[in-house]
């Protein structure tokens, strides 16, 4: 349990909030928010005792910034899945970038996605981008 508590109070002293959206049984990907801002996004695949890692980030980080950021990453999700003693190495290649679209072939989500988008037009597209069809892209 007193480990347990260890943890919980050293999440609370990092920097970036890491938020899972999937896991695999040998990747996960992860939103990366400092408070209420969006910093970047996180691809992790795990490939026997190499883990390989994307960052993209939507900040200008300082390197020192970003090294933390890193840091947090292994001790936080890579080294529970794999100690750095275990393992052969973790590599990382990071780059900076902003979000342009999404697209998805999932019926009707597009119309969830960003329906007060659409509001303000004419009117001719009601059923947003797709014309309500299966799937597409959503700009931003």
């Amino acid at each position: 349990m007193a480990s347990l508590r260890r943890s919980s109070s050293m999440e609370n002293n990092y920097r970036y909030r890491l938020s899972r959206l999937v896991r695999t049984q040998s990747s996960e990907i992860y939103l990366v928010w400092e408070e209420d801002r969006r910093v970047g996004q996180l691809d992790l695949h795990f490939a026997h005792d190499t883990i390989h890692a994307t960052l993209v980030l939507e900040a200008d980080l300082p390197v020192s910034t970003e090294e933390e950021l890193l840091a947090q990453i292994d001790e936080d999700i890579v080294s529970s899945y794999l100690p750095s003693f275990d393992r052969e190495d973790f590599l990382v290649t990071v780059f900076r970038g902003e979000e342009i679209s999404s697209y998805t072939d999932s019926s009707g989500a597009l119309d969830d996605m960003d329906d007060e988008r659409f509001d303000d037009d004419d009117g001719d597209e009601e059923d947003g981008p797709s014309g309500g069809g299966r799937g597409g892209r959503r700009d931003r």
